[in-house]
């Protein structure tokens, strides 16, 4: 509201300062320091009204170290983050951009659905919370609009990168189509050619292979929601694990928007120009903000947990957020802490169910899952112990810091894709 009302004062009188707010440098280093503000400030009096409703974690002891300490402790936390990106990104960003819109509703959409399961279980005293398919019914149904709304709407459009290669056959110069187009492109790492068209797979439909080319869009990015927000959940499981991951990723992504939206950049980095996805610096800015200032209850040892209200939130964001700049396959890399810990329970789980209904007994690679668990709690004897004897008990500052140095790789990893081809 603040860059419309400050644009027209620009344009109409002149005023002194307003036309700062068409930089969205200034203006994503205001989101910044507002989300970071509001999320410190304002987290105290919620963390304070939580612990008077007496709205705690519900602990089941597991045998983990440090556990049943934590039990009490104010959950819900989530609404903290929300509110620190809701209102910079409000005031902020131009609510006409349709990819801001879209971050708008992911944030309400995922933030309802899971502060419905905190709901659950802190008032309902439910430990499950809301229903596993419910949720993935909702997750479902964010991906589909997200889907739908990049496939339909006119402002969500590509101008495709141009190779102009000299005598060498090197690449001397990268030129822009002169119109914007509607494409099913996408941005696929570690190859010459990064630019994957999901209607390639559908060369043999002819003409339509572009129609056939959005549905498998829209399919990609139903399972890209759901896998990367159920990953963020699983994730906090340890006092600032999901928060600092998601903070890292958020600058990552932060970078790749305004590299994507910047046609000097995207040009020398020889990725398609997204036009309209720089205003989702702004976005970043308070996402990145509303998590580092949330980090500050968070951290060990937390005075706050996020719940579902803030992992299903954080992680829906993230997907989203790479959808919307064609950056979706980058996600294994990127989101890389929240694939393993994801792939460290699916793994877990068929191999307990394979040994159980092979020899009886069930086995389990991990002391526990997610991965995180599995370096708290001691090993068991036999083949176990010697299989986990390098990865024994560490304080769980440690582990948080290690898997966010983790992260940190992983991130950097990711900006050097775009020029390792």
């Amino acid at each position: 509201m603040l860059y419309h009302l400050f644009t027209y004062l620009d344009k109409m009188f002149d005023f002194p300062g307003a036309g700062m707010f068409n930089y969205i440098s200034f203006r994503t280093g205001l989101a910044f320091i507002l989300a970071l503000l509001l999320s410190t400030f304002i987290g105290r009096r919620i963390i304070d009204y939580l612990q008077k409703k007496q709205i705690g974690e519900t602990i089941r002891d597991l045998g983990l170290e440090g556990q049943m300490s934590k039990k009490g402790t104010p959950t819900m936390g989530g609404i903290i983050i929300i509110i620190a990106i809701l209102v910079p990104t409000i005031l902020l960003a131009a609510l006409n951009n349709i990819y801001i819109i879209l971050m708008l509703i992911t944030t309400i959409w995922l933030g309802i659905i899971g502060f419905v399961d905190d709901y659950i279980k802190v008032f309902k005293k439910n430990k499950e919370g809301l229903k596993g398919r419910f949720k993935i019914v909702g997750q479902i149904g964010l991906g589909l609009i997200v889907g739908l709304t990049m496939y339909v709407s006119p402002d969500i459009v590509i101008r495709q990168n141009l190779e102009v290669k000299g005598e060498t056959k090197r690449v001397e110069n990268v030129l822009y189509a002169k119109q914007d187009v509607k494409s099913t492109q996408t941005t696929i790492p570690f190859f010459k050619n990064n630019n994957l068209d999901y209607a390639d797979a559908f060369k043999w439909a002819g003409k339509d292979s572009q129609k056939y080319g959005w549905i498998l869009f829209v399919l990609v990015s139903i399972f890209i929601v759901t896998a990367v927000s159920n990953g963020a959940n699983l994730t906090d499981g340890l006092d600032g694990l999901a928060t600092g991951s998601s903070a890292i990723m958020g600058v990552i992504l932060g970078i790749l928007a305004y590299v994507s939206g910047n046609v000097n950049y995207a040009g020398y980095l020889n990725i398609m120009y997204l036009p309209g996805t720089g205003e989702l610096l702004i976005f970043a800015g308070a996402f990145i903000g509303a998590t580092i200032g949330f980090l500050w209850y968070n951290a060990f040892p937390a005075q706050v947990f996020m719940g579902d209200t803030g992992s299903l939130t954080l992680g829906g964001i993230i997907a989203v957020f790479a959808l919307s700049i064609h950056k979706e396959l980058l996600i294994p890399i990127l989101c890389g802490v929240f694939f393993v810990e994801s792939l460290s329970v699916m793994i877990q789980v068929s191999y307990f169910k394979f040994t159980k209904r092979k020899y009886g007994v069930g086995k389990r690679i991990f002391k526990m899952t997610p991965l995180h668990h599995h370096y708290q709690k001691p090993g068991n004897a036999g083949f176990e112990a010697y299989f986990q004897r390098p990865l024994q008990a560490m304080p769980e500052s440690r582990i948080v810091i290690r898997f966010w140095i983790v992260g940190i790789i992983l991130a950097a990893i990711t900006i050097i894709t775009l020029k390792i081809r």
